[in-house]
């Protein structure tokens, strides 16, 4: 890298930006004066030149203290609205004039796009002028007819927008999604909510020549997204769009899924593949008309802003474009350098315009895979034997391999998932979609506006190959015992890796200049490269024994450690012998994560997500419907490394507390499900009970009678309630459509404290187990209010029994049910419990380690232990 100044310029300067924006300013100074030493270190040996390094240090600082001024100026002019909204002030009324400036989505019955305000009147009062406060506008349609009116807004109007302005939520559990960061790094800090589409009214056009530019590129965008959908039927269409387009809001949800499961999902984002293919085609057209070779460098260059703004201008096409710009130019100059150079220059481009390009996703991915193609696919195509037959073939594995090493780390980071057929799905597919289903598609698009009828044929085709594929992937993803789970990795971790991967690239062999053997005589004679390049090892003969020994001992250190990382990433917490209770946020329901001292896990409940759908609003409907259980329980459990569930607990089968139970089995293999006996007459609780059989889970009907459930030495549960196996005479399970009273209660004794999980019962049964219990009274440690906190359970004679040190309510905030009662919030302070609720301090999570119970919460509150 330090051979390259500039490559070596943009690493120092995206370290700079990640220590400013990962440390306070102490812990920026202690790594940049780290890497100052290494550098003059480096240089003393000269392993790098005094200039470079005084370049990559002087980077470092520049990036550090760009990142810090541009932190400082993004801050919302609204400051004492925040104030009082971190108060817990209620959203401020405000009628705003806006410019929208982005394309407004429209899923179901919503609309989101994001405005900047011109003014605001908050509570009725005067009109304040504000420069360009941006806001993520949100709108909920009330009726069917208002989609026409919402479809004829636009990128670059003005509007009057009358609603409520609040600030966005932070992450309610530890490592869940922040979607307030997610905003900021926008440079957005408020909501605007509005009801219906009346509460906008249409001021005509506004914006200046960018939007004007936006508009037109967006106008555009519909167009051919329309005729698409003219040529592709059914998800065809909604899948042809993101590929040719980047359109994606209409891509089938099941169909994505199955990409992601098989990290394939890149091939849907528009990045240097279509770049290339863009550039491909109009260079084509340009050589027909013979044009010369610098007008057609030129022209070529001059249309990638097009295709760059026409598709959506994400982070992997703009990186694609620069560096495709600067190829061209560089080519038109005849200075064509090589490729890191070209990434290098793309990086600092993007992150001078905006450092917060450094935290998004799709821009660590898009570089990071392209920086390994550039680094590592050479040295390892050198490192095999020349190849007289299938060396496009060979090659394709090679960036296959090379592009799923790389980008390994980042996936398990952000996905927690790798499947093991990847690789192979990787292969096959990528070619054939790149190659023949985008050419297809998109000469089909282009080709129906002159000649329907083609652009019909080749569309039919391209659906063949579509059918084709998606059999494929939705054979492929199914096989769920290949996908792997892995916890989120820290960042020393993901930097051995990457140094791991460049040891063992820079020991490979170099076998490109080796000799084809020849036979004379019947003696095979082979040459070496005396002037192999210098830090890489002569090319060895293949036949040659110490050669062999020579290059398997070169790697085998770092391979060695690439292994043990992997083990480590895998399982680090092997060691660990602490025990955790988690009381998840799932909003207005239940969900509580228990890991064991030997790193078995049970969950009790899974929260649910309650639709009040009429007949009628089936147009209210969302293209990927919010799941509480595939959008929050779930990516929680793989964040922390769950890969198998020793027990799932259903207290019983309302929608609240299972109706996230069904994601969480189809994504994590379980072994049992623990329930209370019945059926509710309603579809998700049977539902649950037959995916369960199907998965092969053993279904326990829990009742006070079941000896109790040990997963290892220091855990045990045992059930409570309900008081015996509820069978009906003729043995089968009744319906009982009132579940709340046949709530499972479990006893939780874990490592020596006791925890009490007794779902949505009611006093009536409070008292029952009370009475049925032998002892005269119970000391615990922590126990759950049952039903959310209603004034309906949790007698005093309850509270009085059990003397829990520890209280959690798990509700949703501001929900409809006034959940946690006023009364029942003053009965529990009446007996001295330390009150902790999912709705005001988000997850609440108990630790045990060392004999001593710790508890921590999502928001707000340091860490409080209890001997």
């Amino acid at each position: 890298m330090f051979r390259r100044p500039l490559a070596a310029f943009a690493a120092c300067w995206i370290a700079g930006g990640a220590s400013a924006a990962t440390f306070g300013r102490a812990g920026v100074l202690l790594a940049g004066l780290s890497l100052a030493a290494a550098l003059a270190a480096l240089a003393l040996v000269r392993g790098i030149g005094p200039r470079t390094a005084a370049a990559c240090a002087l980077a470092y600082a520049l990036a550090a203290v760009h990142r810090v001024w541009t932190d400082e100026r993004n801050v919302t002019e609204l400051a004492e609205l925040a104030e009082a909204a971190e108060a817990g002030e209620p959203p401020a009324a405000v009628e705003a004039v806006l410019t929208i400036d982005s394309v407004p989505r429209i899923d179901g019955d919503r609309v989101m796009f994001r405005a900047r305000l011109e003014s605001a009147a908050f509570g009725g009062g005067e009109p304040r002028e504000l420069r360009g406060e941006r806001v993520q506008v949100r709108i909920r349609l009330k009726e069917e007819a208002e989609l026409e009116t919402a479809s004829r807004w636009r990128r670059g109007d003005r509007a009057a927008v009358s609603g409520v302005l609040e600030r966005p939520g932070e992450a309610v559990n530890f490592g869940g999604f922040d979607y307030r960061a997610y905003l900021y790094r926008h440079r957005i800090h408020w909501l605007l909510e509005a009801k219906s589409a009346d509460s906008l009214e249409p001021l005509g056009r506004g914006g200046g020549a960018g939007l004007t530019v936006l508009r037109a590129m967006d106008r555009l965008r519909e167009s051919l997204a329309g005729r698409m959908e003219s040529l592709f039927s059914g998800r065809q269409s909604g899948y042809m769009n993101g590929l040719v387009l980047g359109v994606r809001e209409q891509l089938d949800p099941e169909l994505y899924a199955g990409f992601a499961e098989l990290g394939l999902t890149h091939i849907l984002a528009i990045s240097g593949l279509h770049v290339g293919v863009f550039l491909l085609g109009v260079g084509f057209l340009l050589r027909l008309v013979r044009l010369p070779r610098e007008t057609t460098l030129e022209l070529t260059a001059a249309a990638v802003p097009f295709y760059v703004l026409l598709t959506g201008a994400s982070p992997s096409v703009v990186r694609a474009g620069l560096m495709a710009m600067l190829g061209l130019a560089a080519a038109r100059m005849n200075r064509l350098k090589d490729g890191m150079n070209l990434l290098a220059a793309a990086a600092l481009a993007m992150l001078l315009y905006d450092p917060y390009y450094l935290s998004d996703i799709a821009f660590q991915l898009s570089f990071a895979v392209t920086a390994g193609l550039i680094a590592l696919v050479p040295p390892v195509r050198r490192a095999l034997p020349p190849l007289k037959r299938g060396r496009a073939v060979a090659d394709l594995l090679v960036v296959t391999v090379v592009a799923q090493a790389v980008s390994f780390p980042l996936t398990v980071f952000y996905f927690n998932r790798f499947h093991l057929l990847s690789l192979p799905a990787n292969a096959i597919l990528v070619p054939f979609i790149s190659f023949v289903i985008l050419p297809l598609g998109t000469v089909a698009l282009l080709i129906s506006f002159l000649w329907p009828d083609a652009g019909r044929l080749l569309a039919r085709a391209a659906e063949a190959a579509n059918d084709a594929t998606f059999r494929l992937v939705e054979k492929l993803a199914e096989r769920l015992e290949l996908a792997t789970i892995w916890s989120s990795p820290p960042l020393w971790w993901i930097l051995a890796w990457y140094g791991a991967l460049l040891l063992i690239a820079s020991r490979l062999p170099d076998r490109s200049s080796e000799r084809e053997k020849t036979s004379e005589g019947g003696q095979e004679t082979e040459t070496l490269d005396l002037h192999a390049a210098p830090g890489r090892p002569h090319a060895e003969p293949r036949f040659n024994p110490a050669g062999r020994r020579r290059m398997r001992a070169r790697i085998i250190l770092p391979a060695a450690a690439a292994v043990l990382l992997l083990a480590y990433a895998y399982q680090p917490d092997r060691f660990d012998r602490s025990a955790i209770v988690s009381f998840l946020d799932v909003g207005q329901g239940d969900a509580v994560l228990i890991r064991t001292p030997t790193g078995r896990h049970i969950l009790v409940d899974g929260g649910g997500t309650l639709r009040f759908e009429k007949p009628g609003d089936e147009w209210r409907r969302r293209l990927d419907p919010y799941d509480v259980g595939k959008d929050v329980v779930v990516p929680l459990l793989m964040k922390r490394g769950v890969r198998r569930l020793d027990l799932v607990v259903a207290s019983h089968l309302d929608t609240d507390h299972i109706g996230g139970l069904s994601a969480v089995l189809k994504a994590i293999p379980a072994k049992a499900l623990l329930w209370n006996g019945t059926l509710s007459g309603k579809e998700d609780g049977e539902a649950l009970l037959r995916l369960a059989d199907a998965r092969g889970l053993r279904l326990i009907a829990a009742h006070s009678g079941l000896a109790p459930y040990r997963l290892d030495d220091g855990t045990e549960l045992t059930v409570l309630w309900p008081a015996a196996e509820p069978l009906t005479s003729d043995g089968r399970m009744p319906v009982m459509r009132d579940q709340n009273g046949r709530s499972v209660v479990l006893q939780l004794a874990l490592e020596g404290f006791t925890f009490l999980l007794p779902g949505d019962i009611g006093v009536a049964e409070e008292r029952v187990i009370i009475a049925r219990r032998q002892e005269t009274g119970a000391d615990i440690d922590v126990m759950k209010i049952a039903h959310h906190g209603s004034r309906h359970s949790t007698a005093a004679e309850w509270l009085d029994y059990w003397r829990p040190r520890e209280a959690v309510i798990s509700a949703g905030r501001n929900n409809v049910y006034g959940h946690p009662h006023p009364d029942t919030l003053g009965r529990i302070a009446a007996a001295g419990a330390r009150v902790r609720r999912t709705d005001q301090n988000g997850e609440t999570q108990y630790r045990i380690a060392g004999g001593t119970l710790s508890v921590r919460t999502a928001n707000g509150g340091q860490p409080v232990n209890h001997n």
